[in-house]
């Protein structure tokens, strides 16, 4: 393989890291945001009080006022489309729960990323070392051919 050929190859790896890097982040922050909102929910947990009155988001944007019955009636979405029916304090233990959980998975992810950085850095080590056995190739071909144009033409 030419090296031409090998930092054409090596370049396209790392865009394709460099992608993976990316998508990463982006899940770590989807994550994060997933993290603020159980945070929000503990919150308004612990403060609602049964005869509270609440906005309850309907979607598009649109919120009616409704008041909270019972306070211990709490659902919470477990994950994999499935939720559960909790008191006030069952509630909040798995929003925390949640949360490790959530946290846990940061963790991986930002592992995964540690390992895409290292995994670019070896692939812009390789490339900067083809791109100079390229230009030495080159270099040597000019040399080779005297010296300039119109030399005799040795390869």
């Amino acid at each position: 393989m030419s090296g031409r050929q090998e930092l054409q190859q090596l370049s396209q790896q790392l865009e394709e890291v460099e992608g993976e890097i990316e998508g990463l982040q982006a899940t770590v922050e989807s994550i994060r945001e997933e993290q603020n909102e159980a945070d929000e929910a503990i919150e308004a947990i612990e403060t609602l009080e049964s005869g509270s009155t609440v906005q309850v988001p309907l979607g598009g944007g649109a919120y009616v006022r409704a008041e909270v019955a019972d306070i211990d009636e709490v659902i919470v979405e477990l994950g994999a489309d499935y939720a559960a029916e909790f008191e006030q304090e069952g509630a909040i233990d798995a929003l925390e729960s949640k949360q490790e959980n959530l946290e846990d998975r940061i963790e991986e992810v930002t592992e995964q990323i540690s390992e895409l950085e290292a995994e670019s850095a070896q692939l812009e080590q390789q490339a900067q070392q083809a791109q100079q056995q390229a230009m030495q190739q080159q270099m040597q071909q000019m040399g080779g051919q005297g010296g300039g144009p119109g030399g005799p033409d040795e390869q």
